[in-house]
């Protein structure tokens, strides 16, 4: 191990039938894809049927996976997992078709056209702050559901979700919260007051006030675009009246038996500052946290040479003139022992602030991971505990 945590047993969490969704999280640039998807394809090669759910933008799974694209439906891997008795699909997310989903589900067709062709929600279910966090939420919800249910003429018993970037991957932990405030705030509420009241009614509730600020709004927005926005707000009242409600069961089954958080890092120190953050929020939310996961971790061959002693005779053999390969390599081996050093005080920091959290480590590769045999390595490599 590259620092003192103790191992994080990989097989026994996939193969655990218990388990049934796990969500890997960190910053940026650390591998949380590579790993989701290698957990996936490990976990259905050990005979789980699995569904990985990317929210990651980049295309790299789809590519990895032997598939030309990705989309907001589960599409199956073929040829993996068949001879154990397990399967894969993958899948990444779309939140705009989300978002159209959930509408097409809880309106009648006329309502749900009226819907899709309102300017503030193309606007909201495209571009609008945290939109791709909730929608998160719906999705994995959704897979949820379908667990155990047949899907396609496959079953799931795994989900793996791999997050965004950086600490906006658990920007979904606070969706039902933010979703809450939206919609019980006063500019809501003001809004939808001409949709539950109508005729001379609505004079009655409309006081000298509240028609100040609609006038006001007319005036900045214009009588179209208000007109549109309290249209919007008045569907988003009656039509997406269940989006709290769901959000809130989904945070609590992130919360529940079943669900295993992967805090996914680098041996580097801003990774493992971001990791840091990731384990503290888990705890603080009362999440269920597996482990820390640590990629593109250096080993070595030949442990017993230190870097003190490979340096000095590079240096030797430099001053003699002799031998000049040998003493390259003498000094790349001295630079590799160097920074195993420099990961083992980084990973030992963290193992001493967070004595309970188990790791799991995978060595670093070669090259770029871009196939299944790439993934394979990655999996086997996690799973490694004498590493």
């Amino acid at each position: 191990m590259a620092g003192r945590g103790k191992p994080l047993d990989i097989d026994s969490l996939i193969d655990d039938r218990e388990t049934q969704i796990i969500i890997c999280c960190g910053s940026g640039g650390v591998g949380k894809t590579t790993t989701a998807a290698a957990l996936a394809l490990r976990a259905a090669e050990r005979g789980r049927s699995v569904c990985v759910l990317t929210i990651d933008p980049a295309r790299r799974l789809a590519q990895s996976m032997g598939l030309t694209q990705l989309d907001n439906s589960p599409r199956q891997v073929p040829g993996v997992g068949a001879a154990a008795g397990g399967a894969l699909f993958a899948m990444m997310l779309d939140m705009k078709r989300t978002f159209d989903e959930i509408v097409e589900q809880h309106a009648d067709p006329e309502r749900a056209a009226t819907i899709l062709a309102n300017p503030f929600y193309q606007s909201l279910s495209s571009s609008f702050a945290g939109t791709q966090e909730y929608m998160a939420m719906e999705k994995l919800g959704q897979l949820r559901a379908e667990l155990d249910h047949e899907h396609g003429g496959q079953t799931w018993d795994l989900i793996v979700v791999d997050t965004p970037p950086s600490r906006s991957a658990l920007d979904f932990l606070d969706a039902p919260k933010r979703l809450g405030s939206f919609l019980d705030g006063r500019f809501i509420k003001i809004l939808l007051a001409p949709a539950k009241v109508g005729g001379k009614a609505y004079l009655k509730v409309f006081t000298a006030g509240v028609g100040a600020v609609t006038g006001v709004l007319a005036k900045v927005l214009g009588a179209q675009v208000l007109t549109d926005l309290q249209t919007f707000v008045a569907a988003l009242d009656s039509t997406f009246g269940g989006f709290r409600e769901r959000a809130e069961q989904t945070y609590a089954l992130l919360q529940a038996p079943g669900t295993e958080f992967l805090v996914v890092a680098a041996p580097e120190p801003d990774a493992l500052r971001e990791a840091t953050y990731f384990v503290e929020r888990l705890a603080e939310d009362s999440m269920p946290l597996a482990g820390l996961v640590l990629n593109r971790v250096t080993r070595t061959t030949a442990p017993d040479l230190s870097a003190e002693r490979a340096m000095g005779g590079a240096e030797l053999l430099e001053e003699s003139g002799d031998n000049v390969l040998t003493s390259g390599l003498l000094r790349l081996h001295a630079e590799r022992m160097q920074r195993i050093a420099r990961e083992q005080h980084l990973v030992r920091g963290f193992a001493s602030a967070f004595p309970r959290v188990r790791v799991a480590e995978a060595e670093a590769l070669d090259s770029d991971v871009h196939d299944l045999d790439g993934l394979r390595a990655i999996g086997a490599s996690l799973a490694d505990l004498a590493g």
